[in-house]
């Protein structure tokens, strides 16, 4: 049972808007650490959104001026053994799976510094739009604790070199060197962040929510897949496509010049 100081609204926030959910996260001076209770709520909320079918898109966001500290270090330094240890760091890895599994694409909407897990949190992220004065890092290696499990989100999104030269320096790099990486997929003006991810959100949400999650998945399995078992897997995924009644509308509406009306399905 959770307990009154451990009520969700302590922690995040849910803002709903037509098919778009926005979740923030809630802890300011904290630095929107994530601590084991910020990690319970984020993996609840996900877990509520992947069974609405209301829902077609995710903005992940934060209040404050950072976006995620990573690990609450009082937290990590506080648990007694490996086992405690392995627990929290099995929870985190959960988390990040269960973003990238989730069916509705998932942006985050990064303002300040994300460092750490912070860093893998944007990574994990099917989108990521960041004000120009983001900033990105995994800086573990300059406490004595190396950025592993950050590392995995991150070298599946930027290039080795550049990987490594975060996960060893610890440095962190702008919006727009995190751009040039590939670790975000849109820079903007701060005053624009919040309109310019809604947009983004909104534009996503307006496509056949059916096709969205059958795209979303073959992606992710097929990225680590083989190139002849990835084409094999992917021409099945789109045989199956085929025969949903969006597809048959949306390519029914291209040929006779008219929009598609989406049944989700």
């Amino acid at each position: 049972m959770i307990k009154k100081d451990e009520f969700a609204g302590n922690f995040i926030l849910r803002k709903d808007s037509d098919a778009t959910v926005t979740i923030t996260m809630n802890q300011p001076d904290k630095r929107n650490a994530l601590s084991s209770k910020m990690m319970f709520h984020l993996q609840t909320e996900l877990e509520k959104i992947a069974k609405d079918k209301n829902v077609r898109a995710v903005i992940l966001a934060a209040n404050g001026p950072v976006f995620c500290a990573g690990h609450d270090l009082k937290e990590l330094k506080g648990i007694p053994d490996c086992n405690g240890h392995a627990t929290l760091f099995s929870q985190c890895s959960e988390l990040m799976m269960r973003i990238v599994a989730l069916p509705q694409p998932v942006i985050a909407c990064v303002r300040g510094m994300a460092t750490a897990a912070g860093c893998q949190l944007v990574a994990s992220c099917d989108l990521a739009v960041a004000s120009e004065n983001a900033r990105f890092a995994t800086p573990g290696v300059n406490i004595g604790l190396f950025c592993s499990t950050p590392m995995v989100a991150l070298s599946r999104n930027i290039g080795r070199k550049h990987a490594m030269r975060m996960l060893l320096t610890g440095d962190p790099v702008s919006a727009q060197q995190a751009w040039q990486m590939g670790l975000v997929s849109d820079v903007v003006a701060d005053d624009a962040l919040e309109s310019a991810t809604m947009e983004l959100a909104e534009k996503i949400a307006a496509k056949s929510a059916s096709t969205i999650k059958i795209g979303k998945e073959a992606f992710y399995r097929q990225i680590e897949m083989p190139l002849g078992a990835a084409y094999d897997y992917t021409s099945s995924v789109m045989t199956t496509n085929m025969q949903t009644t969006d597809a048959n509308e949306g390519i029914g509406a291209f040929v006779d010049k008219r929009p598609p009306t989406w049944r989700h399905e």
